[in-house]
């Protein structure tokens, strides 16, 4: 609590004076760029030879934002725009002289990892919620939705079909982008949207921004967009409605039933996008299937709760904000992974879903979902709803609230009225102009059967400047308040003594002070931070259960390198008897144990990359080793080879006893082209006894439109050569048809 209270101290002085020193301003004032229609049709070849590319305005004088912020780009950028009745045209030369670095082939692959440009739009013009839309000088295209509360947490998930082309040259490359006005979300008659381009250089290392962005926010941050004019508002979009079905053909053969199950399907289904308005949109799936989705990487778990895996199955993404940022990490009151996937992320069979999102106003978004999983013998189905709000006020504030039902569903009955969880919450979360000060504040509450009600409490702050970051959180739970469809951590305590799980509410804080100090341009190191964090937990009662104090060291290379040292002292009051190994569970009591971690990335342009971590110290009242490692050959642009190992070693008192724990990933990805790709996955891992691996063939045939075949196989870990699980083989089609 000290710590707490001294970081907030310290964060309350200086705030105000770094604030007044480092406010930019807005953007938008002082960086425009116009628009006017297409007077001839654009051919989209990646040549920029129509009048119209010459005759638009031209948006350049790019600044550098990483490694050094408020400099000229050193590489000469030129971006175009113009429009037709069905397209948004962006056209950028790119010069440069070094060779091109791309990592991949793969659409949305690692996008910051390799050359690249950007747009970054926000046709609200509210500086909370936006699109990006990227290329490589391969022609490998990214898209995301931008929101306020993701900054940082791209995962390339929303898709969308959109059309570019790229011509390479000895010293620059050439970008042709169409994007139709139906995958943007915009209120009809607006004359002004926000915009901003980027540039990825990564053989120099180097980030530069059409608009000024400093250096401690993102390249796409909404806050420093600036100004695109219309010549006249962007054309009413029409129908827009997309269907896209599919068929698969599934065998599966189960070893672990007695006698072994063959199991041979024949499956269909779609998934339809329903432009109601230009800003709202009503997205369905009927019977989905997923089997082409990437599996999870698999984690080594020594923690006492659940690991917590991302929503990777498309239906479920689009306009992911909306739903999932609610609460705070890691306590999340909506988490859609829990609908359509059981506890071992094995999928459960989906009816139907509807979700509806998007734009109301130009500051108010809404989102609503409803899906039906099937019910099954002995296993009920479930009814999930959600309805969210967002309300953008003053500069960059938001306003949200939700409300979710979860509702069983007996075969043959209809809902189960004495089966259900309901929670319902209000937040705000204040962010000023530049970026820099955010505020927030959250109660929700839940209601179940025979329980009653429950809430869950939340406040905090945040300053990021370039050099001096703090952070403050606090959220408490009661034990009444549970989250059917959301993942809230440290809640299910299991006792290993009386094999049963345990619900009990916690109170939460968390604290962090970071200064960056940024050597001069030119330097070998790029930055080094340090960051002083503090983590608190206490029973209801407020009896302390768990605190964690770290220090943490992360030097960055402008080689692209990093180098990370952490040191932990840790405080543990066990409430319950744990199981760590196979044998005893370590018994209730109060533990101390400090613990240190080094890390080194190397330079990962190189054709070889590697990483390593070492971590060692106590454990409870033991000892836990640990070593990992990997490396990476790369052919670019089109083979990736990566191995990786990690290794525990456990050392607890007898009874608990000693374990060895062993993880090894390997992961090869083979790019025929940026249309054909290989991906085979193998996960070994001796704490689930398992070796899993996935093998996928995609072929993007036609925009959006694919055919995989995808490979599964799992062993018991050893001896895993005449012990085989389950193996299966899927063969899937799907078509996006835009009618």
């Amino acid at each position: 609590m000290k710590c707490l209270v001294f970081l907030a101290i310290i964060s309350c002085a200086l705030t105000s004076r770094m604030m007044a020193q480092e406010d930019t301003g807005d953007t938008r004032d002082f960086k425009t760029v116009s628009i006017k229609k297409a007077s001839r049709p654009i051919v989209l070849d990646g040549r920029l030879d129509e009048e119209d590319w010459k005759e638009a305005g031209v948006a350049d004088h790019f600044r550098q934002k990483y490694p050094q912020d408020g400099r000229e780009a050193q590489q000469r950028t030129e971006v175009r725009l113009t429009y037709d009745s069905n397209f948004l045209y962006v056209g950028a030369v790119c010069y440069d002289s070094e060779e091109y670095v791309v990592q991949t082939l793969k659409r949305d692959a690692r996008f910051f990892d390799g050359d690249s440009f950007a747009v970054v739009l926000d046709p609200v013009n509210r500086r909370t919620n936006g699109f990006l839309f990227g290329v490589s000088p391969y022609n490998v295209q990214a898209e995301d939705i931008l929101s306020q509360s993701s900054f940082g947490h791209l995962n390339f998930s929303w898709d969308q079909k959109w059309f570019s082309e790229v011509t390479r040259y000895k010293d620059h490359w050439v970008v042709e982008m169409a994007i139709p006005f139906k995958t943007l979300r915009f209120k009809a008659g607006t004359t002004h949207w926000g915009i901003n381009f980027f540039r990825n250089d990564e053989g120099e290392n180097v980030r530069d921004t059409w608009t000024p962005v400093p250096i401690n926010f993102r390249s796409y941050d909404l806050g420093y967009t600036g100004t695109l004019e219309w010549d006249s508002p962007p054309p009413r979009t029409g129908t827009n409605i997309a269907l896209i079905p599919y068929v698969s053909s599934s065998l599966y053969r189960d070893k672990e039933q007695e006698p072994p199950k063959d199991t041979n399907t024949l499956d269909a289904g779609f998934d339809a996008k329903v432009g109601l308005t230009s800003s709202l949109n009503l997205d369905l799936t009927v019977n989905p299937d997923f089997s082409q989705v990437d599996v999870d990487v698999q984690q080594t778990n020594l923690t006492r709760f659940d690991l917590n895996f991302p929503e990777r199955r498309g239906f479920f993404l689009e306009n992911y904000d909306l739903f999932a940022n609610f609460g705070t990490p890691p306590a999340r009151p909506i988490f859609t992974r829990r609908m359509g996937l059981d506890e071992n992320a094995e999928p459960v069979p989906i009816i139907y879903g509807a979700r509806l999102s998007g734009n109301l106003s130009k500051s108010s978004r809404i989102g609503l979902l409803n899906l039906q999983t099937k019910p099954e013998a002995g296993n009920p189905g479930q009814n999930y709803t959600i309805a969210t709000f967002n309300q953008s006020l003053l500069e960059r504030s938001v306003i949200k609230a939700y409300v979710t039902n979860r509702q069983a569903v007996v075969k043959g009955e209809g809902f189960d009225y004495e089966d259900y969880g309901r929670n319902a919450g209000l937040e705000f979360n204040y962010l000023n102009l530049s970026g820099r000060w955010r505020v927030f504040t959250a109660l929700h509450a839940s209601s179940k059967p025979d329980i009653g009600l429950g809430t869950f409490r939340n406040a905090g702050f945040e300053y990021d400047s370039r050099h001096w970051n703090f952070f403050v959180d606090y959220f408490g739970i009661d034990t009444d308040y549970y989250a059917d469809i959301g993942f809230i951590p440290r809640m299910e305590n299991y006792d290993a003594a009386k094999d049963t799980t345990v619900h009990l509410g916690f109170e939460h804080y968390f604290g962090r002070a970071g200064y960056t100090f940024r050597p001069p341009a030119g330097s070998a190191v790029i930055s080094h931070q340090l960051n002083l964090q503090n983590m608190m937990d206490f029973t209801p009662e407020y009896t302390l259960k768990e605190r964690s104090s770290t220090v943490e060291y992360e030097m960055n290379f402008r080689d692209t390198g990093r180098l990370d040292v952490n040191l932990e002292d840790n405080e543990t009051k066990l409430l319950f008897a744990t199981s760590f190994t196979d044998n005893e569970p370590l018994q209730p009591g109060h533990y101390h144990y400090p613990r240190a971690t080094v890390r080194y990335r190397s330079d990962e342009r190189k054709e070889f990359a590697y990483e390593a971590e070492v971590e060692t110290g106590a454990f409870y009242n033991g000892s836990l080793n640990r070593v990992s490692a990997g490396i990476t050959y790369r052919r670019q642009p089109w083979g990736n080879f990566n191995l990786a190992l990690d290794q525990n070693f456990l050392r607890l008192p007898d009874p608990a006893g000693d374990m060895d724990l062993v993880l090894i990933n390997q992961q090869t990805e083979i790019n025929f082209s940026n249309k054909l790709f290989w991906t085979t996955f193998l996960q070994y891992n001796t704490q689930q006894d398992n070796l899993n691996i996935n093998s996928k063939l995609q072929w993007r045939f036609l925009p959006m439109s694919d055919i995989y075949l995808v490979y599964t196989d799992n062993y018991f870990s050893s001896p895993f050569l005449q012990s085989n699980k389950n193996r299966g083989i899927v063969f899937k089609i799907n078509y996006w048809l835009t009618l």
